[in-house]
C-alpha cells in the first residue's frame, strides 16, 4: 500500500531528527575531545615547569642535611649557614624547593619560618639587596624615613623589628642564589653581617647560598670566611640513561586524578609506545650524552608536547628530531643571515686573511684591500662601495661580536687596530649555503680566494 503524504512527512521528520541528534552527539564528543587535549596541554606544561624533583632523583642525603639545619633553627633557635654547590641544572633549586615544601608541611615548623630570596644577578650591590630584604620581610612601614649610619645598623634594625611579643625572634631563612656574585660586592658587607648574626646570639637565621663554583669559599674575605660555618653540600647529577628515560616518560604522562580516566589511560599508553620508538630513544640518548640535567630535558620535551592536538593526537618522532636540530643549531651561521652582502664580503675577506697569515690578527686596511681585489674584477657585477661605508659595515660586525679586537689598546687608529674573527670556515660555509639570495660570485670567492 503506497505511503500517504502525512506518513512521508512524519518519516522525513524522524530521519532529520535522527541526523540532528547524531550530529549533535558528534559535536559534543568533538568538544569533549578538544577540552581533554586543552587540559592535557595545561597539565603536562605545569609538570614540566613546576621545578619539582622527580622520584628517581631525590638527593636523600642532601635533603636530610638541609631539613636538619632548618628544623634546628626553627625549634631550637640555632643559627647556621651552608653552601649548596653543583653545576648548573644539577637540581639545586629543585632540591631547595622540595625541602621547603616538606618544611611547610610540618605544622610546628612551616608557619614560623620567614623567607628572603636574593639573587646575585638582580641584587647587584648591598644597597639594592637591603631594599629587597625590607620588601620581602614587609618592613617598609617600620623603616619609614629613618636614616641609618651604616649598612650593618640598617640590617640589624630590620632583624630586630622581627621580634615577636616575647623575647624570642622569628627565624629567617636567607636564600642567596648566584652566591659567588655576592662575594664581588664592595667589602662583602652583606655576607659579613649575615654570617656575623649566624655566629652571635641574635635573631636566629639560616643563610644558604647556591652556586656552581667549587672555589667559592676562596672568594670570601678573611673576616667573612672566619664567620662562615664551612658547611658545604654538593649536588651532582648521577642519573643513568634508563633513569633519564623514566623521568622523561613520567613527565609526559597524565596524573591519576585526571577527570577523563579513559582518555588518561589512552594517552599514557601512547606515551609508553612513543618511548619505545628507536628514533625518539636516539634523540634522547644524544641529548643525555651532552646534557644530563633535568631542566634541559624539560626544554626538549616542551616542543613535541606543544604539537599535540585533537587533530594530531600522537607524539611524533619527527617533532623530537626537529627540536633536537633546533637545540643543536649553531648561532653564528644563523646570525649571518641578518648581515648585508657587503658585510658578508668583508667576512670572507677576513677568513682569507686568516688563512694567509695562519691565524695572525688583521686590521681594517688589510680587509679593505682584500675586498678591493674582489670587486675590481670585471667578471662579476658586485657593487663597489666607498671606504667610509665599508668601514661602517666593518664596525657593525664588531658591534655584533663577529669580529673582536685582538688587544685592549684604544690609542691605535680604528683602521689599524688588530682584530680577530670569531667565525670558523665551516660556520661560514654553512651560512653561505643557507643565505637567501646569496650571489654565486660570493660563494665562489669564499672557496677560491683572489690572487694578487
Amino acid at each position: 500500500m503506497p505511503r500517504t503524504p502525512a506518513r512521508k512527512r512524519v518519516s522525513k521528520q524522524k530521519e532529520e531528527s535522527t541526523v540532528k541528534v547524531r550530529k549533535e552527539g558528534i559535536r559534543i564528543k568533538q568538544e569533549n575531545t578538544d577540552e581533554n587535549y586543552d587540559i592535557l596541554q595545561k597539565s603536562i606544561r605545569e609538570k614540566l615547569f613546576d621545578n619539582q624533583l622527580p622520584e628517581t632523583h631525590t638527593f636523600k642525603e642532601q635533603k636530610k642535611h638541609l631539613l636538619e639545619i632548618l628544623k634546628r633553627c626553627v625549634k631550637l633557635g640555632e643559627s647556621n649557614s651552608a653552601l649548596l654547590i653543583g653545576p648548573r641544572g644539577a637540581g639545586k633549586s629543585m632540591l631547595i624547593k622540595d625541602t621547603l615544601k616538606e618544611v611547610h608541611a610540618a605544622i610546628d615548623v612551616g608557619k614560623n619560618l620567614l623567607q628572603v630570596h636574593l639573587n646575585g644577578l638582580l641584587q647587584t650591590d648591598d644597597r639594592i639587596a637591603l631594599k629587597e630584604i625590607t620588601r620581602q620581610l614587609k618592613l617598609d612601614n617600620v623603616v619609614g624615613d629613618k636614616v641609618f649610619g651604616s649598612f650593618s645598623e640598617n640590617l640589624a634594625f630590620l632583624l630586630d623589628a622581627l621580634k615577636a611579643g616575647s623575647k624570642e625572634s622569628k627565624p629567617v631563612l636567607f636564600l642567596l642564589d648566584e652566591f659567588d656574585l655576592f662575594a664581588h660586592h664592595h667589602n662583602q658587607t652583606l655576607l659579613y653581617n649575615l654570617f656575623d648574626i649566624c655566629q652571635s646570639a641574635q635573631t636566629p637565621i639560616v643563610v644558604i647560598g647556591l652556586t656552581c663554583r667549587l672555589d667559592v669559599v676562596e672568594l670570601l674575605e678573611k673576616r667573612v670566611k672566619s664567620r662562615f660555618s664551612h658547611r658545604q653540600i654538593h649536588v651532582f647529577n648521577t642519573l643513568t640513561f634508563e633513569e633519564f628515560m623514566d623521568v622523561a616518560e613520567t613527565k609526559l604522562q597524565l596524573p591519576n586524578d585526571f577527570q577523563d580516566k579513559c582518555f588518561m589511560k589512552q594517552w599514557n599508553n601512547e606515551v609508553k609506545m612513543a618511548f619505545k620508538n628507536t628514533t625518539i630513544i636516539d634523540v634522547i640518548q644524544r641529548h643525555y650524552d651532552l646534557h644530563k640535567d633535568i631542566r634541559s630535558l624539560h626544554l626538549l620535551l616542551i616542543y613535541p608536547i606543544s604539537k599535540v592536538t585533537a587533530l594530531n593526537p600522537h607524539l611524533s618522532a619527527a617533532n623530537f628530531v626537529e627540536v633536537s636540530k633546533l637545540r643543536s643549531l649553531d648561532a653564528k651561521p644563523a646570525l649571518l643571515h641578518g648581515v648585508s652582502v657587503l658585510q658578508l664580503c668583508l667576512i670572507i675577506a677576513m677568513r682569507h686573511l686568516m688563512d694567509i697569515t695562519e691565524g695572525d690578527p688583521f686590521n681594517f686596511e688589510m680587509v679593505y684591500n682584500e675586498y678591493q681585489k674582489f670587486v675590481q674584477k670585471k667578471s662579476h657585477s658586485i657593487q663597489s662601495y666607498d671606504k667610509a661605508i665599508v668601514l661602517k659595515a666593518f664596525e657593525q660586525l664588531v658591534a655584533i661580536e663577529l669580529v673582536h679586537p685582538a688587544d685592549n689598546s684604544t690609542r691605535t687608529q680604528k683602521e689599524y687596530r688588530p682584530m680577530n674573527i670569531l667565525l670558523t670556515k665551516s660556520q661560514l660555509v654553512e651560512a653561505l649555503n643557507t643565505y637567501q639570495g646569496c650571489p654565486t660570485e660570493i660563494k665562489h670567492w669564499a672557496s677560491h680566494p683572489v690572487l694578487s
